[in-house]
């Protein structure tokens, strides 16, 4: 007999590894170039969940690209997930926060014009 617990723990481990394989699948780049992609936290009430970059992710210039792909998509892939919050180790010193807020084509209701700069290789 299973109680409400053990069927709550059962989804959310079904949905914490189905956000490691995601990350895993989407963004091999991550781990290929010494990077590293840590779940921080899942609020499976809100829909929220925080992932952390690490290791060579911290000081690449392309990782706000990366973080930004990892909103766009994970929230289309994982229909639980509302909302992504995802940073670089570098919080203080001019990474993850502040500065240029890449942007994706299809991602806002904004597609036209300007220069987009350049694509992310993934």
């Amino acid at each position: 007999m299973s109680t409400d617990t053990e069927t709550e723990t059962q989804e959310g481990d079904d949905l914490e590894e189905r956000i490691s394989n995601f990350l895993r699948r989407n963004f091999p780049q991550i781990q290929m170039h010494g990077g590293s992609a840590a779940i921080q936290n899942i609020d499976r009430e809100t829909g929220e969940v925080s992932i952390q970059l690490g290791g060579a992710c911290s000081g690449c210039g392309i990782s706000p690209m990366t973080i930004q792909a990892i909103k766009s998509r994970m929230v289309k892939e994982i229909p639980e997930i509302n909302q992504v919050h995802a940073e670089t180790g570098m919080d203080g010193m001019g990474g993850g926060s502040g500065g240029m807020s890449p942007s994706f084509p299809g991602e806002s209701s904004d597609d036209e014009g300007g220069d987009e700069g350049p694509q992310a290789p993934f």
